[in-house]
C-alpha cells in the first residue's frame, strides 16, 4: 500500500471494503465515516486507494461517483476494465465479472472506461 502510515481512518475506510462487495457511493461512504472523519479525509484516502490499485472508481447513475474494491490491481496496473451494473429501483451497484474488450481508438490512448449497465436486479426483480 503506498499510504505509509495505517491511520485510524485509513483503516475505517478500508474495513468499508474488506467488508462489502457491492460497490459503495461516494456519498454513502461518506455517511458512514461522518463520525470519524471530515469529507476531505475520506476524498482523499480514496484517491490514495485507487492509485495503490486498492479500489476503482466509476459514474452510477445521475453523475454520482462510487467505489468498489479491486481484484488483481497495483498502483502499476488497474485490471479492473469490467462492467457494473446499478438497480433503477434499489440503487444496488456492482461489478459484473464479465471480459470487455476495449477498443484500440487509433492516435489516442485509452486510460480508462466506464461501462455502466442498468435495470433491475435481482432481489428487485421478484
Amino acid at each position: 500500500m503506498g499510504i505509509i502510515r495505517k491511520t485510524k481512518s485509513v483503516a475505517a475506510v478500508l474495513q468499508i471494503f474488506e467488508e462489502q462487495e457491492d460497490a459503495q457511493s461516494v456519498v454513502h461512504l461518506i455517511e458512514l465515516l461522518k463520525d470519524e472523519m471530515n469529507r476531505t479525509t475520506v476524498y482523499r484516502i480514496l484517491d490514495r486507494f485507487e492509485k495503490d490499485g486498492i479500489i476503482h472508481s466509476f459514474n452510477g447513475k445521475d453523475g454520482l461517483r462510487w467505489y468498489a474494491k479491486c481484484h488483481g490491481c497495483d498502483s502499476n496496473h488497474h485490471v479492473d476494465a469490467h462492467p457494473h451494473f446499478q438497480c433503477t429501483e434499489c440503487d444496488k451497484v456492482e461489478c459484473l465479472s464479465l471480459e470487455i474488450e476495449i477498443p484500440q481508438v487509433k492516435n489516442h490512448k485509452i486510460d480508462s472506461t466506464d461501462i455502466l449497465l442498468m435495470g433491475q436486479c435481482e432481489a428487485c426483480r421478484h
